[in-house]
């Protein structure tokens, strides 16, 4: 009978052992391999697989660049021997979201020196060096007056302050003039440190593990799913080293997973803000709806499939059904706002002083990243991304700023010249 016993608990702590096996495949196959392009180090070059040749595509990023921080209608502008912003020129303004932007794209293109001075300016212009609000940035700053519009930040300039500096020391290293790291360390210690005095707090609402809309008052408790990049996490989660790595990654994940549900699961447009569930978020200035900021969600899911692809499946199907709903609005026609089932917004948001909708040179831009995710089988949007120009409308409007930065980003992204920067080994 005790031998019986014992064979049967043998065989059963057996199948247990199994079954444990088996739940740690599944799980090992659910994670996958690491198959994305920050572990590889291969970037997809989408316009190369659409037949452009790399010295066409190396002239067209050259040209775009140009245009943007040295031709006639360019948004870079010098000050004295060592500063630069990044201008809004529509609204007037220089704000942390371009001139985090133009960060990004200096150190994704080796522009050390345009890095720098935007990085010099920023810091004398807009970071806050006491008080409650210290080490973060004021995310408004006329260009008229040359005097503060806001004092109060919004969480995506920081974001792309700390992922850019965070590139630029793994580029650059620290001692060539600035400690890259240090300055990114700055910003993300200080966040830490903001424990509601004053109403201001983390970047990150630490409860629902999601960037806020502003860390300040109410808009801590909120967001914007444009803000929700899961692939600059897993950067800081990598090289910031300040003993929040569980919970950057944490953050990742649950950036992946707010994405599911702020994105309409027919048309997969998302609303400008939402609440932290994805629901969408009245404000005063306007009514819910796909606009400007909704723009980047397509470009950013893009980037984390290509560097980390680790939601792929979703991601892939995301990307099917918003290109989809583009296609059948004419891929060469499709406007720019619209509310979240598809219709035709009552309320239409004005770019500056224009208040009109348009084929915009932005979303043709970030749809074509979309095609990253693998879905556009002919590429069709790609190519119409090669065909767009960055020039004035018909009508006259140009938007080199917004619409400008996110062309340039999405060529970076296609050419797999948008990379996780890693540290330089000799």
């Amino acid at each position: 009978m005790n031998s019986r016993i014992t064979s049967f608990t043998k065989a059963c702590q057996l199948l247990v052992l199994i079954g444990l096996l088996g739940l740690a495949g599944g799980r090992a196959a659910a994670q996958g391999p690491k198959t994305g392009a920050f572990y590889t180090g291969k970037y997809p070059n989408l316009l190369r697989e659409a037949g452009y040749s790399q010295a066409a595509i190396d002239q067209k990023i050259a040209q775009t660049y140009q245009a943007l921080f040295e031709g006639p209608q360019k948004i870079y502008f010098e000050v004295g021997d060592s500063l630069a912003y990044v201008s809004d020129i529509k609204n007037h303004d220089a704000r942390t979201e371009g001139l985090s932007y133009g960060m990004m794209l200096a150190v994704q293109l080796d522009k050390k020196e345009v890095f720098d001075r935007l990085w010099r300016w920023s810091k004398k212009n807009l970071q806050h060096q006491d008080g409650p609000l210290a080490g973060y940035f004021a995310w408004s700053f006329s260009t008229t007056t040359m005097k503060l519009n806001s004092e109060g930040p919004a969480s995506d300039g920081e974001l792309y302050f700390v992922t850019s500096l965070l590139f630029a020391a793994n580029r650059w290293g620290n001692d060539t003039g600035i400690n890259y790291y240090q300055q990114a360390r700055r910003i993300l210690d200080a966040s830490w440190k903001k424990d509601g005095t004053g109403g201001v707090r983390n970047l990150i609402n630490t409860e629902h593990k999601q960037i806020t809309f502003v860390p300040v008052g109410d808009g801590y408790n909120w967001t914007d799913p444009s803000y929700h990049l899961p692939a600059f996490l897993e950067v800081w989660a990598t090289y910031a080293k300040d003993g929040h790595e569980a919970f950057y990654r944490a953050c990742a994940d649950t950036s992946r997973a707010f994405l599911h549900r702020a994105c309409d699961p027919k048309t997969g447009l998302n609303y400008d803000y939402t609440e932290f569930s994805g629901t969408p978020h009245a404000t005063k200035w306007m009514p819910p709806a796909f606009r400007y900021d909704s723009w980047r969600v397509p470009m950013n899911i893009a980037m984390d499939y290509v560097w980390f692809g680790k939601d792929k499946a979703w991601q892939q199907q995301y990307a099917r059904r918003f290109q989809g709903f583009l296609r059948g609005k004419g891929l060469n026609t499709f406007e720019d706002q619209f509310n979240v089932d598809g219709t035709r917004p009552d309320f239409i948001l004005p770019a500056g002083d224009v208040k009109k909708l348009r084929h915009s040179l932005g979303l043709v831009s970030t749809s074509a990243a979309a095609s990253l995710m693998q879905q556009d089988q002919q590429l069709a949007f790609v190519h119409a991304l090669w065909d767009a120009k960055l020039a004035p409308y018909a009508d006259g409007y140009f938007d080199p700023y917004y619409d400008g930065i996110l062309y340039l980003f999405s060529l970076l992204h296609l050419s797999g010249k948008y990379q996780a920067i890693k540290p330089v080994t000799h």
